[in-house]
């Protein structure tokens, strides 16, 4: 010590791991880092709606507050939510989804990693189908993975997704497993049954997980729910289904998720909750059985409204020039080409300083995004049309 201080550790010296060093701050978080707080600022970045969560939900978790419900919970989650995530699911999907697959997390968030603890060593690869959320590809990262990452292609003749099945044929043997999210962020892209279908094929030819990312299975609008591999798989296939409260429940800062895997694993992945998390909030949790039991209503209401947000957003992004838009089938995000546009991340920043209104660059979502632009349409249509006449001068 000098002076009664210890003296500072250079930086260099601090022996964090290289991966986590290296980890890129997320394009999205960077440009609402320099946003959040200022006035007049249209916040279409990030991936929630301007709805609170429902009244009735959080009196309940007021309610499991005031009787004492505030302790420690057992690591697959209380045993009534593990049991009404058990009846939901198996009633969406016609298929008997048993408790004992269920284990209730910390967010979807928190299952992404745990299942990446689970089954990722050091050097594995993993296909990713992109573009998508980027986390679960920084989980990879985080255990020493290889990410491989297999576009959708985008097609030019009918203006949609599809799976490169041929990409992941060719791919699918040194990998350890594929992770497709469905309804997909960004693009609003959906897995048809067929897809699926060829999918399961190759993985239980070749050994291969499934971690399918489904938490807006839902937020759908020509069907109740969508696709999932829960319907054509059974207990023993190398699955894991990843959900969450956020969506469908307007429940995003609550952080409550859960994850289906096969029944002789869940006592491993007990385990691993215990040493990430213990177990979810108790309150919380008294709150998702609410959610579940009550939300029925509120949820079909959600989905009209956005169903009239998804078709103001694709009529006004359509009427720009520069502007290209897939149609988007599900979730609540537009993914469109902006003309002209080599450098996503720059072009939103310019954007957010302009015009006031906040977007998340391509570049977020995988390699190929450069001139690519989401933004999430889960708002009011008063605050969506603001925003495109605010964005009409540099769209068009």
């Amino acid at each position: 010590m000098a002076n009664g201080c210890y003296n500072l550790i250079p930086n260099k010296d601090f022996k964090i791991r290289k991966v986590i060093k290296s980890l890129e701050t997320s394009p999205i978080r960077k440009i609402a880092n320099t946003a959040i707080g200022k006035k007049g600022i249209i916040p279409l970045y990030f991936g929630e709606t301007d709805i609170p969560t429902p009244s009735f939900i959080s009196q309940a978790m007021k309610d499991a507050l005031d009787q004492g419900y505030t302790f420690y919970s057992v690591n697959q989650g209380i045993p009534a939510l593990v049991e009404i995530i058990s009846k939901y699911t198996s009633s969406l999907h016609k298929k008997n989804i048993a408790p004992s697959r269920i284990m209730v997390t910390s967010a979807g968030m928190n299952a992404l990693m745990i299942a990446s603890e689970a089954i990722i060593d050091p050097n594995d690869k993993i296909i990713c189908i992109t573009p998508v959320w980027p986390n679960f590809m920084r989980c990879i990262e985080i255990m020493g993975g290889e990410v491989i990452e297999i576009p959708l292609i985008y097609s030019n003749s009918n203006n949609t997704w599809k799976l490169n099945i041929e990409e992941i044929r060719k791919n699918i043997k040194d990998v350890k497993a594929i992770y497709i999210n469905s309804p997909n962020n960004p693009t609003g892209w959906m897995i048809n049954t067929q897809e699926q279908m060829e999918i399961l094929e190759l993985c239980r030819m070749n050994k291969t997980w499934i971690i399918s990312d489904e938490v807006y299975e839902r937020i759908v609008y020509d069907r109740n729910v969508a696709p999932s591999f829960l319907e054509l798989t059974d207990e023993n296939d190398l699955l894991m289904v990843v959900n969450s409260f956020s969506k469908s429940w307007a429940m995003t800062g609550w952080r409550l998720g859960w994850i289906i895997v096969p029944e002789s694993l869940l006592n491993i992945f007990e385990k691993l909750n215990e040493f990430n998390v213990a177990s979810p909030s108790s309150p919380a949790q008294y709150a998702g059985i609410t959610a579940i039991n009550d939300g029925e209503d509120f949820l079909k209401t959600m989905i009209n409204n956005l169903r009239n947000s998804r078709e103001l957003t694709i009529n006004s992004l359509s009427n720009f020039s520069r502007v290209i838009l897939p149609f988007p089938e599900a979730a609540f995000y537009a993914y469109f080409k902006v003309k002209d546009v080599h450098h996503s991340e720059k072009f939103c920043f310019e954007v957010l300083s302009s015009t006031g209104v906040g977007l998340a660059p391509g570049t977020s979502f995988g390699t190929g995004g450069n001139s690519w632009i989401r933004i999430c349409y889960a708002k009011s249509p008063d605050l969506l049309n603001q925003a495109f006449e605010k964005l009409k001068p540099v769209l068009s």
